[in-house]
């Protein structure tokens, strides 16, 4: 409701005071758009993506050219310094992701423990539930 002496009490608007609109609607598609148009189809890489992250396409094409490469007759220097750097990258990812497992079964333990500590109704559930599992 406006005072008596609303004719006296102007609107200043100074730069940058107007209005302001913002797209807040979250955007979960941005991996695919990032695909040129004449690289490929965004929506059938996102349906491939579905099916095998490009992770494991790429660990078990590494696996197989590996074996493949192991088999063959000498393909020169070249080929055996190229094999010898792809089983090192291959083992440095071999060891990044033992190290995840390891990280994520010490937070796991961690949290058990403190469920455990805390006592009471919900660690007799949690203790049957783990029990359920290990069998």
């Amino acid at each position: 409701m406006y005072p008596w002496i609303w004719i006296w009490a102007p609107q200043v608007r100074l730069p940058w005071s107007g209005d302001v609109v913002q797209d807040i609607d979250p955007s979960t598609t941005w991996f695919f758009k990032g695909i040129q148009p004449g690289a490929g189809n965004a929506r059938i890489e996102e349906k491939a993506f579905a099916v095998a992250s490009y992770g494991k396409q790429l660990g078990l094409l590494t696996e197989v050219l590996i074996e493949l490469a192991e088999k063959s007759p000498d393909g020169g220097a070249a080929c055996a310094e190229s094999l010898k750097e792809l089983k090192r990258i291959q083992a440095e990812i071999q060891k990044l992701k033992e190290a995840e497992y390891d990280h994520e079964l010490r937070e796991i333990e961690a949290r058990i423990t403190t469920v455990q500590r805390r006592g009471g109704k919900r660690s007799i559930a949690l203790s049957k539930r783990l029990r359920g599992l290990a069998a």
